[in-house]
């Protein structure tokens, strides 16, 4: 008979063993990747220094005007080109090629040269093995005489001095690694800056000295220690976030934090839906619902008042023609974006309608598509939902009443005051010169729906999973595009237009504001009030802990319905993004009650908290 006591001998090692390493793994793992991004940091720093940029007279580099801009990549043979590639992706719609002088399965350079007879810039990557081959002098040549022609070059100096009848730009670097890759594809654009010079006499052309230097001007994209964060101290994010999904607050998520200028942290969680069936990726496109507010309707507000177009304190009636009769003729614009009008907060339209306001089918009697297979008939905005938003009772005027009647009346303006479509307007005005690559109303008439994440499945109104169309009932009835909601974007589109906003207004070269004019939508404008001109703001009663228990007292931006948020930290130099579709498959307050979105947000905080503490001890 066995012994237990002895079992208990051999067992005891085991067992502590097993538990030590249950203990140890985890925090052994987040030490082990600390010092991955260490090294990482260590390894952007020699690729500044062993890269320079030669050519650059005409100041091409970093690209600018990319609402122009039709961009492609021609990778001859460089073995990190995926790494290149998708950091060119962050900053514009760019199209890979591969030559199949070094891959078989691609084009050979004369069926490239037609691929690439729609684009304007080209970016080229080339190696050692490339330069041996005399046909891709000829390929730059060719494209050189009528595109924008960036060449980058992976080699050694032999294959510089080949690259001296090449006037576009050149970008070389003796290194080939993934980290050299991703430092000169952001430098191409601007998240990271050239400042090498070459360090000796390379050709008649190319001297010692030889480089240029260039500005960083757009969103870095790197670890959380390049910001003096450890990584480890940004672990209760996915604690969080595992959080929200086990508890079915939202199917899935992704999180974004900037800070000084460079993201740091970006990583989707979860599915599109609880079948588990699609991952959530970081490009995914989300219904904003509320921060439609302030990315297209306010931001639009911002560049009319500026030019004189719009001003906060003239009346509506001054503007909309058919107000004046009614009782929101005095009302002025900053009481609307102030949410002080004494507007109801919300009509619900669509329990009003009749059988003949709706069709499955579209025809020339029912034009405006609210969801699949739900078309609402020509007219119903205006003979129906405008007459009662303009005769809805005011009752609380000079009060903060929160209203989505506000940007109703404030997308009439914007577009009375421009003259085109509110969509129209924020896209060629915002959107595309700022390199946001999918930002904009209806997505599902320019993304696939795999792109896109699904929110409510609508079992009273639409009857229909509603997929890459607007949550909001209101603005589905006007054609999915409303001041108060229709915006659909990704996180990184969110980080490129309210990095522009922590500038002071410029992002990539180009002044979209003055800084003043930010400065005085962003800040307390009311008594009343908490808030800016149409953007939410840090609240100074301290038991709300809104947006976060952290934040400073400058912090701005707003929440959506379907779970999304944004929040800019001036002090911090902090811009921080959730995406959810906490309303997936039907509207919940779970997202509130866990109160998951500033918690992640006391996450960041926390981290770099952390960072002061350490640089106070010193």
């Amino acid at each position: 008979m066995i012994n237990p006591r002895n079992l208990m001998k051999f067992f005891l090692p085991v067992i502590t063993a097993l538990i030590i390493n249950t203990l140890y793994l985890p925090a052994c793992a987040q030490s082990n990747l600390h010092q991955q991004n260490e090294r990482r940091i260590q390894e952007d720093a020699s690729a500044l220094k062993s890269t320079v940029l030669l050519n650059n007279k005409a100041g091409v580099v970093p690209v600018r005007d990319l609402a122009t801009r039709k961009v492609a990549s021609v990778n001859m043979g460089m073995a990190f080109s995926s790494n290149f590639d998708s950091l060119l992706n962050k900053y514009a719609s760019v199209t890979s090629f591969t030559s199949t002088a070094y891959n078989t399965d691609s084009l050979d350079l004369d069926d490239l040269s037609d691929d690439l007879k729609f684009f304007n810039t080209v970016v080229i990557q080339v190696t050692d093995e490339g330069m041996t081959d005399p046909k891709t002098i000829g390929f730059l040549l060719d494209n050189q005489r009528n595109k924008q022609i960036i060449v980058c070059l992976f080699g050694n100096e032999k294959s510089l001095k080949l690259l001296e009848a090449i006037d576009a730009p050149i970008i070389w670097t003796e290194k080939e690694s993934a980290a050299s890759a991703e430092f000169v594809a952001q430098g191409i654009f601007g998240g990271t800056a050239f400042s090498s010079r070459l360090k000796h006499n390379v050709s008649a052309d190319y001297k010692r000295g030889d480089g240029f230097t260039t500005e960083s001007i757009r969103l870095k994209y790197s670890v959380p220690e390049a910001a003096g964060i450890n990584i480890a101290d940004l672990n209760g994010i996915d604690n969080i976030a595992a959080e929200a999904i086990r508890e079915r607050a939202t199917p899935g998520a992704v999180v974004m934090v900037v800070k000084n200028g460079t993201v740091i942290f970006n990583k989707a969680y979860g599915n599109h839906t609880y079948d588990g069936k699609m991952p959530t990726r970081i490009n995914d496109i989300f219904d904003l619902a509320s921060v439609t507010k302030i990315s297209a309707t306010t931001v639009a507000v911002m560049r009319l008042f500026e030019q004189d177009k719009l001003k906060l304190d003239t009346n509506i009636g001054a503007y909309i023609p058919k107000a004046r009769k009614t009782n929101k003729n005095d009302i002025s614009v900053r009481e609307v974006m102030l949410h002080q009008a004494g507007f109801v907060p919300f009509i619900p339209f669509y329990k009003n309608m009749k059988p003949t306001d709706s069709s499955r089918d579209s025809s020339a009697a029912y034009p405006v598509k609210a969801a699949d297979n739900y078309y609402m008939r020509k007219g119903y905005f205006e003979t129906t939902m405008w007459p009662q938003m303009l005769n809805s009772a005011v009752v609380t005027r000079g009060k903060y009443v929160y209203s989505d009647l506000s940007m109703y009346f404030m997308k009439e303006m914007v577009e009375r005051q421009s003259g085109e479509h509110l969509e129209t307007y924020v896209l060629n005005e915002f959107y595309k010169p700022l390199g946001m690559k999918t930002a904009g109303f209806n997505p599902r008439n320019r993304f696939s729906k795999d792109q896109i994440v699904p929110t409510e499945n609508d079992t009273y109104f639409r009857k229909t999973l509603l997929h890459g169309y607007v949550h909001d009932q209101g603005a589905a009835m006007v054609g999915g595009v409303s001041g108060h909601a229709g915006l659909f974007a990704s996180a990184n589109d969110l980080a490129i237009e309210y990095q522009m906003l922590l500038n002071g207004g410029s992002y990539g070269g180009t002044s979209y504001f003055k800084p003043e004019t930010i400065k005085m939508f962003t800040s307390k404008q009311s008594p009343v009030s908490r808030r800016g001109l149409g953007f939410d703001r840090y609240d100074p009663d301290t038991t709300k802990e809104y947006p976060s228990k952290l934040a400073s007292p400058e912090t701005f931006g707003h929440t959506g319905y379907t779970g999304t948020c944004v929040w800019v930290d001036p002090k911090s130099d902090l811009i921080y993004i959730f995406l959810s579709n906490r309303v997936h498959p039907e509207v919940s307050d779970k997202l509130l009650k866990l109160n998951i979105r500033s918690r992640i947000q006391d996450v960041v905080y926390e981290a770099i908290g952390k960072i002061n503490q350490t640089t106070m001890a010193k």
